[in-house]
């Protein structure tokens, strides 16, 4: 059975920082792109972010890039998500989800697998 589970999400003041974790298992980490998506109460869900865990190549939204970085400990199944100079309109539940055999892309109905979501709130 495969499970992601996310951990990491606070509640943080506006500016500051937070790390995000998504480990994986029941899967061949190597073989798949792990994308970080999030979704803001009233509003769609957005794809933010994603890496292959294959080549290590990422992409990052508009939205994120320039503050987030995302990264990949294959020895760990665990994917990292890093926030700085968060702002309240980063307040949304986070989700990472597992795509297998796609090209980079943060396009959430071609992902097979999520975990379910951990919470970040910034406080203004």
């Amino acid at each position: 059975e495969v499970q992601l589970v996310e951990t990491g999400g606070d509640l943080v003041q506006l500016g500051g920082s937070l790390r995000l974790s998504c480990t994986a298992s029941g899967l061949t980490f190597e073989n798949y792109v792990i994308g970080w998506f999030r979704q803001a109460p009233g509003k769609e869900r957005e794809g933010i972010s994603c890496i292959s865990n294959t080549d290590g190549a990422t992409v990052y939204e508009d939205s994120v890039k320039g503050r987030f970085t995302i990264s990949s400990d294959n020895a760990k199944n665990t994917v990292y998500l890093q926030m700085n100079s968060l702002q309240p309109e980063d307040t949304a539940v986070y989700y990472c989800a597992a795509a297998e055999g796609v090209t980079l892309t943060t396009y959430g109905p071609l992902y097979d697998y999520w975990g379910q979501g951990t919470q970040v709130t910034v406080s203004s």
